[in-house]
């Protein structure tokens, strides 16, 4: 079986897709399918190539021993919806054209969306290659872009919501990060074959009997007394961390509770000078790290907190942070509502929920935590256990693998 994985975001890039879609190569190359991946110069989430892939058009690689193909990307640090759609439609003609003469016969083509546009890649490599398609969806573009205020264009939304819709039906298989996607989708098409390709955790890397986090707290300035509450992910509009430096503005009587934010995105200046307005002195900003060196960082901290805007279509969003640091055994402080709290909250007794955008109700979950400290104990304990016996990724590989068998011939 021979399976190309088309993605406009991969490793050495970090971020959800990069790392749920690598994870998946490496586990199916194990059991036997021979996998490649098509995908573009690294450029997320700066929008800078990175320096050793700068100047090229198109190179081929090996990352853990999958053969990566690249192909050029317009990068941009702008923001308008004019760089970004250069951005995504440079990579779907380079794609096209370079996927066209570089790569052999393949039986599935596994799309991922969103950018929806590298649909017509797909379809292209398909027909050519006679391959059947997977389109897996990660968030229900353009209905997001829409309601996020990423796209207004009445004309451009309503071709991509063809596209959209063409897309789904040409599919042997779709599928999607959550069961609310799964669900939407099936709505409109009952007729496909669906499976819920959930994010997951490899639980021998973020172990927490393998790592401890004293050293990194002691390299970086907090004594093992402060209580660290970690977001580690992209610094995003989506993400509505403001209210991550709000409830710290609230807590200040509490100079041991302290609140860490690694990576980077487009809102990360907005919320440096949010928090230097708000006097806030126990939040600290960390640059993107190498993923070798989250397990450690994690392992740092005492709970994590998970935010997102409060928008209906979040109610089916699941953060992938979620799940590395259930892993570790943090508990989650989790401004999400829907699937995510229902999953991890009262399924899964791994946290505590707060109404997203809701700072207050953040520092106040925080202040009658941090009042009994073996509640994270037991939180976190529960989180570990749940994530094992749901999220694990070999488990999600071969529940994976099983679909394609279904429909390979």
């Amino acid at each position: 079986m021979k399976l190309l994985i088309l993605t406009q975001y991969y490793p050495p890039e970090t971020g959800a897709p990069q790392n749920r879609l690598s994870e998946l190569a490496i586990r199916l190359k194990k059991k036997g399918v021979e996998i490649s991946v098509l995908t573009a110069m690294p450029n997320y989430p700066k929008g800078q190539i990175f320096e050793f892939y700068q100047g090229k058009w198109f190179m081929k690689e090996e990352i853990q021993g999958i053969p990566v193909f690249r192909s050029w990307i317009y990068a941009s640090q702008k923001k308008g919806i004019v760089p970004r759609l250069l951005n995504y439609f440079s990579f779907v003609f380079t794609a096209a054209i370079f996927g066209l003469k570089n790569l052999g016969k393949v039986d599935f083509v596994l799309c991922e969306s969103p950018p929806l546009f590298l649909g017509l890649t797909a379809l292209w490599l398909c027909f050519w290659k006679r391959s059947k398609l997977i389109f897996n969806v990660s968030d229900l573009w353009p209905e997001s872009a829409e309601k996020l205020g990423i796209v207004s264009n009445k004309t451009l939304l309503s071709w991509a919501t063809f596209l959209e819709n063409y897309l789904y039906k040409k599919s042997a298989l779709i599928s999607g990060q959550t069961q609310g996607i799964v669900e939407d989708i099936r709505r409109r098409h009952p007729q496909k074959h669906f499976v819920w390709l959930r994010n997951g955790v490899d639980t021998s890397f973020f172990n927490p009997d393998q790592v401890d986090g004293k050293t990194w707290r002691s390299e970086n300035g907090f004594s093992q007394d402060d209580f660290l509450f970690l977001y580690a992910g992209i610094l995003g509009h989506a993400q509505g961390l403001e209210v991550i430096l709000k409830a710290a503005a609230r807590l200040k009587e509490y100079p041991h509770v302290k609140f860490v934010l690694v990576g980077t995105g487009p809102e990360r200046q907005m919320l440096e000078i949010l928090n230097s307005s708000l006097g806030n002195t126990q939040v600290f900003f960390i640059g993107s790290v190498e993923k070798q060196q989250m397990p450690e960082i994690v392992a740092a901290s005492n709970a994590t907190v998970v935010p997102l805007k409060k928008l209906d279509l979040f109610l089916g969003a699941i953060p992938s942070k979620i799940f590395e640091n259930l892993a570790m055994r943090k508990p989650v402080f989790l401004g999400v509502d829907g699937e995510a709290r229902t999953l991890f909250i009262d399924e899964g007794k791994a946290g505590w929920y707060f109404e997203p955008e809701n700072d207050a109700d953040l520092a106040l979950k925080i202040k009658e935590v941090i009042a009994n400290p073996d509640l994270f104990i037991q939180k976190g304990n529960n989180g570990l256990a749940y994530v094992k016996a749901k999220f694990e990724r070999e488990m999600i590989a071969d529940e994976f693998l099983h679909e394609l068998e279904k429909i390979v011939t």
